[in-house]
């Protein structure tokens, strides 16, 4: 994960926990929980994807000659 990858990562991920925290507060009426849950499935979602980007890339990581060498990942 690039640097800026994981700036935004880690605030996405700060964001769900916050949304996480309000709804177990059970403060919100029922219109807000629903916002609030349907934003925390997209951030969930972002998040993953994050994660499944960098997985790729670790993996395309190959043992050349006893060095380990990075190819370019082209995302799908």
């Amino acid at each position: 994960m690039s640097k800026e990858n994981k700036i935004n990562f880690e605030s996405e991920l700060k964001k769900l926990e916050n949304i996480v925290a309000e709804l177990e507060k059970g403060e919100l009426n029922l219109d807000e929980s629903v916002t609030k849950f349907e934003e925390g499935i997209k951030i969930s979602k972002e998040c993953n994807k994050m994660l499944e980007e960098a997985e790729k890339k670790i993996t395309i990581l190959l043992e050349k000659d006893g060095t380990l060498e990075e190819e370019n990942f082209v995302s799908e």
